[in-house]
């Protein structure tokens, strides 16, 4: 079961320094029928204008994986962190017990991310920030696991969760396969380019849920990097 979300039928809002985009009820947006899927509570698709960007503000309990599509996002936190995430990398923010946090875009131009938050299967511990590169080339024509809390994927960055963010860059007439397993959920966005995942047809930046799918195959039909969140 593939159900396609047309990009221009999300919910979100233009605030004029953010102009977001929500795959799931989200703030002001509230859609019974796309509260979360599985454990992925939200997918936000953010534009964020140069020179702003969101200020301290608190979390608990979730674990918050931000992927940078374009331009770059500036991190600090009141556990002292500071980092840059350029386009292509990844960050995740483990609120755990609490934590407070700013995200600023500082470069010259606009940023666009993916948030994505995924509810933890791990309370109650301490919390903590990591950013790492995970270069285009390595990806290139395969699915390559960004963070998961599942012990194998020791390249990935760690999350407190029954969960998996993978990501794929795949040129025009390429695939790739994603072995999901039909009691597990997924939810898939282009964040570039047209796809058919499982036959079914993805414009950039619509959304995919998924489930009830051994196999999750992606075939490019333009040059395409793709984001899936593998989800209990």
């Amino acid at each position: 079961m593939i159900e396609r979300r047309p990009f221009e039928g999300l919910g979100g809002a233009d605030h004029g320094w953010l102009n977001a985009k929500h795959h799931f009820s989200f703030a002001n947006y509230y859609d019974p029928k796309r509260m979360s899927w599985g454990n992925l509570r939200v997918w936000n698709d953010d534009e964020i204008a140069a020179g702003t960007g969101f200020p301290p503000h608190p979390h608990a309990d979730m674990e918050i994986i931000t992927y940078v599509r374009d331009g770059a996002i500036t991190h600090e936190d009141s556990l002292g962190n500071k980092g840059r995430t350029v386009a292509g990398d990844v960050q995740v923010m483990s609120a755990g017990t609490g934590i407070r946090h700013a995200e600023y875009n500082a470069e010259p131009d606009l940023t666009r991310i993916f948030q994505i938050w995924i509810e933890p299967t791990r309370r109650g511990e301490k919390p903590s920030w990591g950013s790492k590169p995970f270069p285009k080339g390595d990806r290139a024509g395969q699915f390559v696991v960004l963070a998961s809390g599942f012990d194998g994927d020791a390249d990935a960055l760690p999350i407190r969760t029954d969960a998996r963010v993978v990501a794929a860059t795949l040129n025009a007439g390429d695939s790739a396969d994603y072995p999901l397993g039909a009691a597990r959920r997924a939810y898939l966005v282009p964040a570039k380019g047209e796809v058919e995942v499982n036959g079914v047809r993805l414009n950039a930046r619509d959304g995919a849920a998924i489930a009830q799918e051994d196999v999750v195959t992606v075939k490019a039909l333009s040059d395409a990097e793709i984001v899936l969140v593998d989800a209990a």
